[in-house]
């Protein structure tokens, strides 16, 4: 007897469309903006010396030239993803990308300091625009949960590894071409931007985006460039006072920002959208994540030149070995989820993965080279893998016309992450160092390595000598201390994650089912 209270079971719904070879060659050429933008963090190493000889600045203007384009481009991300979702992520894509080209012309011909600085703060606003807009388009085109993985891994494996290439690039530009070269390379890959966009991207946007939050635009920047400023200044000048003031007032505005959106009728970062399924956990993970890389790299870097003795582009080229991980690291995290393995875990053992490299880094000495890069690839590749999953996580749950904020807040946890990690372990490298070096040792030497190096060269024969031996000892004691700390707030995430990330998932296949089923 059919029981009258049962209900008539639904058919499951519709599978997302896959995407096609269309969409992989949209992928390409979205990849080639996003390679850009990733090392032109890094692209000045090499290059700023001859920019030096060529435009005389100041102290103060060569730290802007350095910096200018980080600093903006942190302070807009969360107002140009949004923008996007208002306007259209590839009409802001592709004026982004025209900006950045326009932008890299002037700054490759720059004849003068202020003229440069204006034109890197260009590439920062156009950074902005092109870095939530490739994201949200891919959101976009990569509907099949498990193709959009894979790409996202892509993604990540190229934001992780452009970083690492710009610095190598810029070095090996230099050395054959003049300074201005290194803003040259950015022209081809925007042109043909410029050209595919078009016909290979498709458009979209929020269909009901309302007002947009003029008011919260420069609160975001007042929250968020103070911050970054400080905890950058931090670790090599100390906790003064204008820097823990600076950090003060960006949290304050932080605070002013937050009460905006959720009091606004239209809020440029809907309150809603953190409460989306994982979207938090994501972004505080992803922050860890990005405070454990860039903590890392600091010591990395001086420990390639500064201990080991190697110049610039020989660290640049040592440093870049690390990045093979990367490429296997992307495509095997795709795998394991797409078996079933609960991305949970997947997460956690990323975070396991970047633990294992801090404790690696934890054993070195000062003839380690083949320890270090071990442990900044295996450290590489667990990033990978954490930033990939939490990207899709976070992507995938948040709403298809929110794609550009939410990726907006993805890579501003990321800036936040990075400023962070500069911050606390490199505080704690320098505490060690400055613990480790003796009280007779000059007074310029017990501040950092390089003005060890400095002094040591100035020093007679022996002298010299030792307090160079000395340095080098205290700042790899320096980078252990760091890399056990390091170790243990990683081996903390990989237990959150395991936990919270394992109960998102399995409830939102426990509704998945109750879809299906039609109940």
């Amino acid at each position: 007897m059919t029981n009258p209270t049962s209900t008539t079971p639904t058919a499951p719904p519709p599978s997302p469309a896959r995407a096609g070879r269309r969409e992989w060659t949209a992928l390409g050429v979205l990849m080639l903006p996003l390679l850009l933008v990733s090392m032109d963090v890094s692209v000045l190493y090499f290059a700023t010396p001859a920019i030096s000889a060529d435009l005389h600045p100041s102290g103060t203007q060569q730290l802007w030239i350095f910096d200018i384009y980080g600093f903006v481009l942190a302070g807009l991300l969360m107002t140009m993803g949004s923008l996007g979702d208002r306007i259209g992520r590839r009409r802001l894509l592709l004026a982004g990308a025209a900006a950045f080209g326009a932008a890299s012309l002037l700054a490759a011909y720059a004849d003068s300091a202020e003229t440069l600085i204006a034109a890197r703060a260009v590439l920062g606003i156009g950074g902005a625009t092109l870095m939530p807009s490739t994201m949200a388009l891919l959101r976009t085109m990569f509907t099949d949960p498990a193709q959009r993985t894979k790409a996202i891994g892509l993604w990540s494996g190229v934001m992780t590894g452009g970083i690492a290439l710009g610095s190598v690039m810029s070095g090996i530009l230099v050395e054959h071409f003049w300074w201005g070269s290194v803003f040259l390379v950015n022209l081809p890959a925007m042109a043909l931007l410029l050209l595919l966009g078009p016909v290979l991207l498709p458009e979209s946007k929020d269909p009901a985006p309302g007002r947009f939050d003029w008011v919260s635009v420069p609160l975001s920047m007042a929250a968020v460039l103070p911050v970054i400023y400080g905890l950058k200044e931090i670790p090599s000048e100390g906790w003064h006072p204008l820097y823990v003031v600076s950090v003060t007032v960006g949290l304050l505005f932080a605070a002013l920002f937050v009460h905006r959106q959720r009091t606004s009728a239209s809020p440029l970062i809907p309150p809603a959208l953190l409460k989306g399924h994982g979207f938090t956990p994501a972004l505080v993970l992803n922050l860890v994540a990005a405070l454990a890389m860039m903590g890392s790299a600091i010591f990395t870097t001086q420990y390639l030149q500064s201990v080991l003795g190697k110049s610039p582009l020989s660290a640049a080229l040592w440093a870049l070995l690390p990045s093979g991980f990367i490429g296997v690291a992307g495509p095997l995290t795709a795998q394991l989820v797409q078996r079933g393995v609960n991305r949970g875990y997947v997460v956690a053992g990323g975070f396991a993965s970047m633990a294992a490299g801090y404790a690696l880094l934890a054993c070195t000495g000062t003839d380690s080279l083949w320890l270090v890069l071990t442990g900044a690839g295996v450290l590489a590749c667990g990033m990978v893998a954490v930033v990939s999953q939490l990207t899709d996580l976070a992507m995938s749950g948040a709403p298809v016309e929110r794609a550009g904020t939410a990726s907006s807040l993805l890579e501003t946890s990321a800036e936040f992450g990075g400023a962070l990690g500069m911050a606390v372990l490199g505080s704690i490298g320098t505490a060690v160092y400055r613990h480790e070096m003796p009280a007779a040792a000059p007074a310029a030497a017990r501040e950092t390595l390089g003005d060890a190096l400095a002094t040591a060269a100035r020093l007679p024969g022996r002298t010299g000598a030792d307090l160079l031996t000395t340095a080098r000892e205290s700042f790899t004691s320096g980078m252990q201390g760091a890399a056990i700390a390091g170790a243990v707030l990683l081996v903390l995430a990989a237990l959150g994650a395991a936990v919270t990330l394992r109960r998102i998932e399995v409830r939102a296949d426990e509704q998945a089912g109750g879809q299906t089923d039609g109940r």
